[in-house]
């Protein structure tokens, strides 16, 4: 039997949600079709033993167009921004990070020169068209705008912190540089996790009529005169008018045959850990230079244990797209990293968990990367993409919920046509 539906929303993670909530505002029948067990996709918090871990670490930009269309959608958020005071590890020297004015007076990893022409990039960071920065690449960026080898490394480092982006030599300076803007500007930690922000979506949705579908896959999409099947795994045939479609671009290129959309992941590797206690309580956030670690605390800015006492924190390795990657060899990275900062960590365990391999966003942001998402729709009629690698200037979060939003214009515009 033939399911029929204005909107088919495929993906039930923050792009489809986001989506379908907008949607809803209008009177249109709508259904989303999630893979998974539960909602959520990336943006899931997993709960063990009553700790809250988000798949990896998870900010929120203070600044970015994400947490205005959350508001608009009627999102609270809690939480709190973590300081700024990191530790900076270069050729296996600890070093004081100048990214706070204290840290900027303090730290020994450079020069009076070359604090001055930290100083001097930052300004420039702020005052930046990203626009402008479109047929670059973030290493010809960085190297155009600074000769000093120690700040192009600060200036890596900081890319990889807020983008996830481990390969300056191929990714698209616009995207960076935008994302640099943001995280300069601060970021949240969630109380709950980035779940909470998916539960009040849902729930939302649900209560304006949207039917939510768990553990079913998408196995076809077929365009047919004025609509567009689906058929799910267990043979169903669903028809829409329109479909919002929040799968990886690569599930989708060759679900519909096309290279279009034939963009390459952006993977890593996270530690997730709960602690009775630190054993260092003043050693909350590093980062490496020479080598791509990141380590934070993020339970001192939001609650994310039953237990106030206890402590959720991530480490996390980012990958270059050309890596070979180990997974045995690089927790014992991880382990060895946490253990620099928290030595006897696993003495105080409650509960962790490894992923060797996580995608933490479905698009490495290259040089051109643009022009084949300039429109939310796609080259089949009623077919639209969202998600996180289908906005021109974002990656993560903020392309993700941008996408979303953009999406359902997009739908909401052809419906009144």
């Amino acid at each position: 039997m033939t399911q029929k539906y204005d909107v088919v929303i495929i993906g039930g993670g923050l792009a489809g949600y986001v989506a379908a909530n907008y949607l809803a505002k209008s009177n249109v029948s709508i259904l989303i079709v999630e893979k998974g067990m539960k909602s959520g996709g990336r943006a899931r918090t997993d709960v063990m033993k009553q700790q809250s871990f988000n798949l990896g670490p998870h900010a929120l930009y203070k600044k970015g167009k994400a947490k205005p269309i959350l508001h608009e959608l009627g999102v609270k958020l809690h939480g709190k921004s973590p300081k700024m005071g990191a530790t900076l590890i270069d050729n296996n020297s600890e070093y004081t990070a100048p990214f706070s004015p204290l840290g900027l007076l303090s730290t020994n990893h450079l020069n009076w020169k070359e604090r001055l022409e930290w100083i001097r990039v930052i300004f420039i960071i702020m005052r930046s068209k990203p626009d402008r920065l479109a047929n670059q690449t973030y290493k010809h960026w960085v190297e155009e705008t600074t000769p000093s080898i120690k700040v192009q490394s600060l200036l890596y480092v900081l890319g990889r912190l807020s983008t996830y982006c481990h390969a300056h030599e191929l990714v698209c300076a616009k995207v960076i540089v935008s994302h640099l803007q943001l995280v300069l500007a601060g970021v949240l930690y969630l109380d709950g996790g980035w779940q909470t922000i998916i539960d009040q979506l849902h729930n939302k949705a649900v209560m304006s009529g949207v039917q939510v579908r768990t553990h079913e896959t998408v196995k076809q999409i077929i365009h047919v005169e004025e609509e567009i099947k689906v058929f799910v795994s267990n043979n169903e045939e669903i028809t829409a008018k329109y479909v919002i479609s929040t799968m990886s671009p690569q599930i989708l290129s060759k679900m519909l045959d096309i290279s279009a959309y034939n963009f390459t992941p952006l993977k890593g590797a996270t530690l997730d850990v709960a602690l009775t206690q630190l054993p260092n309580p003043k050693r909350l956030f590093a980062l490496g230079v020479t080598e791509p670690y990141y380590y934070s605390v993020h339970s001192t800015a939001a609650h994310l244990s039953n237990n106030p006492n206890n402590f959720v924190l991530h480490v996390f390795k980012y990958y270059h797209p050309n890596d070979e990657i180990d997974g045995n060899s690089t927790k014992i990275e991880l382990e060895s990293f946490l253990e620099r900062f928290q030595p006897g960590w696993k003495d105080y365990v409650i509960t962790s968990r490894y992923i060797p391999q996580l995608t933490v966003n479905h698009r490495l942001p290259q040089v051109g990367d643009e022009q084949l998402l300039k429109s939310s729709k796609t080259g089949i009629q009623g077919l639209y993409i969202a998600g996180d690698w289908a906005s021109p200037e974002f990656i993560l979060s903020e392309g993700t919920i941008c996408s979303g939003k953009h999406a359902a214009e997009a739908v909401l515009q052809d419906t009144l046509r």
